[in-house]
């Protein structure tokens, strides 16, 4: 299959247990949970997006013709930036909902191309063996499929979710990530009275917008 891209860039993560980590992100076109299109937001399952994920025409993006076309201009990019073999090379597939693309073809090239591999999804799709890292944010009114991974980070809140239905996953380490916008200091001190009230949780905040990367 041809895999369509919004963009590449290479940046440092800014969220969850990976924060501060130098990252090439792959951010796939498409969603399950919104078209992407401002006057459809309103009937969407997930209406507080704040990503682009339409078309394919942001900073290396485009149509990839194969597994391997992908895997190898991902592993150019990293070389082009990072400092030759000073560090595991990283790549974060991001969305929009990565796993409507992210198979075990591209798995298996962006492996042979010497990435460790990460995923952030809505966890609605079950994700293929072999991603070494599975970051899972659930979006309410949504289906919640992969209930396992290394990192469940909720949005936070999101009505009518309750923590207690999430505790329970086969997670490692769960957190909890301010709702942006409008009220996103309130809903960060709602995050942190909750994660000092219940200490399974961690906070997790948007650092790249704190400090003004991308």
């Amino acid at each position: 299959m041809s895999y369509a891209v919004k963009e590449m860039f290479y940046t440092l993560q800014g969220e969850g247990a990976q924060a501060g980590r130098a990252s090439l992100f792959c951010r796939f076109a498409g969603c399950n949970l919104w078209s992407g299109r401002e006057q459809d937001r309103h009937k969407a399952v997930c209406q507080f997006c704040d990503t682009d994920f339409v078309g394919m025409d942001g900073p290396g993006g485009g149509r990839f013709a194969s597994a391997d076309k992908l895997a190898a201009r991902a592993r150019q990019m990293w070389d082009e930036t990072a400092a030759g073999e000073n560090g595991q090379p990283y790549i974060v597939c991001t969305g929009g909902e990565p796993l409507l693309q992210l198979d075990p073809p591209l798995i298996a090239a962006l492996h042979a191309a010497g990435f460790e591999i990460a995923v952030e999804t809505n966890g609605t799709i079950e994700a293929p063996a072999g991603i070494d890292w599975i970051c899972v944010s659930p979006k309410a009114g949504s289906e919640l499929v992969q209930k396992a991974g290394h990192e469940l980070k909720l949005v936070w809140p999101q009505p009518p979710f309750a923590l207690e239905q999430f505790e329970p996953l086969a997670f490692d380490r769960f957190y909890l990530q301010p709702m942006d916008g409008p009220y996103v200091a309130a809903n960060t001190r709602l995050c942190v009275e909750t994660a000092m009230a219940r200490p399974k949780w961690r906070l997790s905040l948007q650092t790249h917008k704190i400090i003004g990367i991308a």
